[in-house]
């Protein structure tokens, strides 16, 4: 089954986020994912709220895993982990 790869971001040092944006999307692709959404217009409705949201899709929940434990993702995590806060999920979808 497909999943989802669902990231809700507040950005505290943007250069250092974008050396991960840089790396991370050839991560994901590399691993099945392709993004559905990356940081537009949304609307908080409960919650906490972060300025960027980002889902991927990826073909399986195990792909998503994959990818997030994988050296190329890992090192672009390196450059996210205190350059924001972050939530990440992986939710399996229905079709």
């Amino acid at each position: 089954m497909p999943a989802l790869w669902i990231a809700h971001v507040t950005v505290t040092d943007a250069d250092a986020y974008g050396k991960y944006a840089e790396l991370a999307g050839p991560a994901i692709a590399k691993h099945g994912g392709e993004f559905i959404a990356r940081g537009g217009r949304f609307v908080q409705l409960e919650g906490k709220e972060r300025p960027r949201n980002v889902v991927a899709k990826f073909p399986s929940v195990e792909a998503a895993v994959d990818c997030y434990n994988s050296p190329e993702y890992q090192e672009a995590l390196s450059h996210a982990r205190d350059a924001s806060e972050r939530e990440l999920m992986v939710v399996e979808t229905s079709a």
